[in-house]
């Protein structure tokens, strides 16, 4: 028995087959049951998302021994012939080889004369927009007034090049690009039931590949299982597609967060001996990135290595490294080589990274540099401050020297646990900083907003400190409080972002706690509104008061419109 690939075997039947499109499938499943079933339907939408399945199923509702019904028997004979693609009233016509005004004349002259079999005569036009601009005109008016027992299915993948007149007579239904999500879900179906062994990142792979087309997926889905021997393994799909497994786009990433160039560049030459697509394998890295960042900032969010990823970047450094990856992946083109395109979108990272492991200050040190590096050691070694009689500062990369790995003053932070609000929480401890003893005085904050400005915060971490308000001091622990309003603000990466930036702006180590706040507490964000709020005002009353202004108003019953008006900046 000859082979059906998987595509074929497994087209749906019946609307409780299909994968996504439920839109179309509710609005024709209420007009078969309610019979008000239209002449003349367009589905529109990319290849393989089910455009010519749908209209096969709505011809078998049709035609079916027990219809008009949305959900046909399949087992009468119309529904038998149907499926079998010998159904005598379901004519299925290929505009792209039948463009011309003769075929159209003949499914004309043909649409007179009643079904021989089923309750309608359905003719099929796929990729209809082909036709000839004679052969819609020598359409149109059957189309609007077409015999009772005649009904028109029409599919394309370029609506816009189909006439007005044409559009105006159908009822449109545009069938959307498939979700990977819904691609993962029926081949794990179909794996499933074909007994088939398969590991889970070959399925997403396959899915991301298959771009939105369910039958794209299926047939790489094919192809994938003759290169696996009858498996489906993560490395043969890679192998195949040249494509780059996620565990070389994490070690990527770690090389990146580590500011190491040399180690960077080493794993660069170990995917490049795989020969993939470079733009992929960007791809894979802003997709990484995209998970981290939601870590970041979502509770609960990505799995035990994406949370340890996140703990250790800052968020800026996330969205940098996310922008060069994209501008570096529309770039590819212009390149020498993928491969140079490639690597110095990646050296353009590490190039433009504000800080090292953690977000916090980096210094380029040669290896026979032993004060800075021992300093460094000692803290990772034990997790205190080495003892110095400054503070560290960093050393000019030695050009001659025969390393430039990057060494950090201070060890990554671990994950820490979930913060919750209003309940108060403690964020794990921030990067460390060398300090004398000084770190045993007591701890002046000055003026909050004051301190949160010389911070010089961004992102979600000066989102926090904006809408925060200090509650107090307890020994090095800032009592953060946060308005219940405000609370989406809070999550463990970001709470330790802010510790180890008000620590570096203080110069010692500092705590955070955080705290329900009052609602009538005056955050900073409160105070730079009512500053921006003043000034507005002021800028306002300035313009209204300016003599030639005056005049306008007095001469033309001229208004000032309000928020037209903005302050001169400083």
């Amino acid at each position: 028995m000859s082979y059906q690939v998987l595509a074929r075997k497994w087209r749906p039947r019946r609307f409780t087959e299909l994968v996504g499109q439920e839109h179309v499938v509710r609005a024709l499943s209420h007009a078969l049951d309610g019979g008000r079933i239209h002449h003349a339907f367009l589905f529109t939408g990319t290849r393989g998302v089910g455009k010519t399945t749908i209209a096969r199923i709505f011809a078998k509702s049709l035609n079916c021994e027990r219809g008009p019904t949305s959900d046909p028997c399949g087992t009468c004979g119309a529904c038998t012939e149907i499926d079998a693609g010998r159904f005598v009233d379901l004519l299925e016509i290929d505009a792209a080889s039948n463009t011309g005004i003769d075929n159209v004349r003949e499914l004309i002259d043909n649409a007179q004369y009643a079904p021989a079999r089923g309750a309608y005569k359905v003719y099929l036009i796929d990729e209809v927009h082909m036709l000839s601009k004679a052969a819609f005109n020598a359409l149109l008016k059957t189309l609007e007034e077409p015999p009772p027992h005649v009904k028109f299915l029409l599919a394309t993948t370029d609506p816009q090049r189909l006439p007005v007149t044409v559009l105006s007579r159908c009822i449109k239904f545009n069938l959307k690009r498939l979700t990977p999500e819904q691609i993962v879900g029926q081949m794990r179906h179909i794996l499933g039931a074909e007994g088939i062994v398969f590991e889970d990142e070959a399925i997403d792979v396959l899915s991301r590949a298959a771009d939105g087309s369910l039958r794209d997926g299926l047939s790489l889905l094919d192809q994938a299982i003759a290169h696996g021997g009858g498996a489906l393994r993560a490395g043969e799909v890679h192998a195949m597609l040249g494509t780059v497994e996620r565990a070389r786009v994490r070690v990527l990433l770690d090389a990146l967060v580590a500011h190491d160039a040399g180690a960077l560049l080493a794993e660069i030459e170990r995917i490049a001996e795989f020969a993939p697509d470079f733009a992929q394998v960007l791809d894979e890295l802003a997709g990484l990135l995209h998970r981290v960042q939601l870590a970041q900032l979502v509770a609960g969010t990505g799995d035990d290595a994406t949370q340890a990823l996140a703990a250790r970047i800052d968020p800026r450094e996330i969205q940098l490294y996310y922008q060069v990856a994209i501008t570096g992946r529309r770039d590819l083109a212009l390149a020498p080589t993928a491969r140079v395109g490639f690597e110095m979108a990646l050296l353009r990272m590490l190039a433009f990274a504000p800080a090292g492991p953690g977000g916090g200050a980096r210094a380029a040190v040669p290896a026979a540099s032993s004060g800075a590096a021992a300093a460094a050691a000692a803290f990772a070694s034990h997790g205190a401050p080495a003892p110095a009689s400054q503070p560290p500062r960093a050393v000019k990369p030695d050009a001659t020297h025969e390393s430039s790995r990057v060494v950090p003053f201070a060890a990554p932070q671990a994950p820490v646990a979930p913060a919750s609000v209003p309940a108060p929480v403690h964020a794990a401890p921030a990067q460390r900083i060398a300090a004398p003893a000084a770190s045993m005085m007591p701890l002046d904050v000055g003026d909050w907003p004051d301190l949160v400005r010389r911070a010089d915060l961004g992102g979600p971490v000066g989102q926090l400190a904006m809408h925060a308000v200090l509650v107090g001091v307890d020994g090095d622990t800032l009592r953060l409080g946060i308005k219940a309003s405000h609370e989406h603000f809070v999550s463990p990466p970001i709470a330790a972002q802010l510790e180890k930036r008000l620590g570096e702006t203080i110069g010692r180590i500092v705590r955070i706690r955080i705290e329900k706040a009052d609602t009538a507490a005056q955050t900073p964000a409160d105070h730079h509104a009512r500053q921006q709020a003043s000034r507005q005002q002021a800028a306002h009353d300035g313009l209204r008061d300016d003599p030639l202004v005056q005049s306008l108003i007095d001469t033309f019953d001229a208004r000032i419109v309000r928020d037209s008006v903005r302050p001169l900046e400083k």
